[in-house]
């Protein structure tokens, strides 16, 4: 599913920041900062096959452990041997991804720091997240609490059960009372469901 689409390294930075990126098709050659500027500079990249009409950044651009290199012209057969490429790299990591742990030894809570307190979230309660910004804010049934995080970031922090429904909201899927293919209903509360995540969501709710 295209998410988005930039010319330049600036405008794929807005779009890293707002949504979660798989895998990037990624030209060489940008005006500003090149395509291998623009690796190095991500602390944490998605994976990077490269689009470029030039060969003589082959050997560099795989030292950066990118998943392929297109040269242009792109031919169909080319292009679908490099997502396939892609797709066994995603298959083998998740073979790799150690078996979840015991019930007793999950994690149940986490603390946020707020207000230069760090509060103990336990993760029961928590119905769902919501973004604004570089901050985010926890609702439960007695309270909410706000602390600075993207979104992105506090997502990779939540245990299975926590769905991204919308660029802007997160819900725990035990507390969902309803949902349609445009909202989830929690605690009489309707949240929208993103039309880049409506898919994901129906899968996953589909089952339940």
């Amino acid at each position: 599913q295209l998410v988005g689409s930039s010319w330049n390294a600036i405008e794929a930075f807005e779009i890293l920041k707002k949504e979660h990126i798989d895998l990037i098709f990624l030209d060489i050659q940008m005006p500003g900062l090149s395509g291998i500027e623009f690796i190095k500079s991500l602390q944490h990249p998605p994976s990077i096959i490269f689009t470029t009409a030039y060969r003589d950044y082959a050997v560099e651009s795989y030292e950066l452990n990118v998943i392929d290199y297109l040269l242009k012209p792109i031919t169909i057969d080319r292009f679908l041997k490099s997502i396939n490429k892609y797709m066994n790299v995603v298959k083998k990591n998740t073979l790799a991804l150690p078996k979840t742990p015991p019930k007793e030894e999950a994690a149940t809570f986490m603390y946020v720091n707020t207000n230069r307190r760090h509060v103990k979230i336990l993760f029961q309660e928590v119905l769902y997240v919501e973004s604004l910004k570089d901050y985010v804010t926890i609702h439960t049934s007695n309270t909410k609490i706000t602390t600075k995080d993207k979104i992105s970031d506090f997502e990779n922090k939540l245990p299975s059960g926590f769905l991204r429904i919308h660029r802007s909201y997160i819900v725990n899927t035990y507390k969902i009372t309803a949902f349609t293919t445009h909202d989830i209903e929690i605690d009489e509360r309707e949240i929208p469901i993103g039309i880049s995540y409506k898919k994901k969501v129906m899968e996953v709710l589909g089952g339940r």
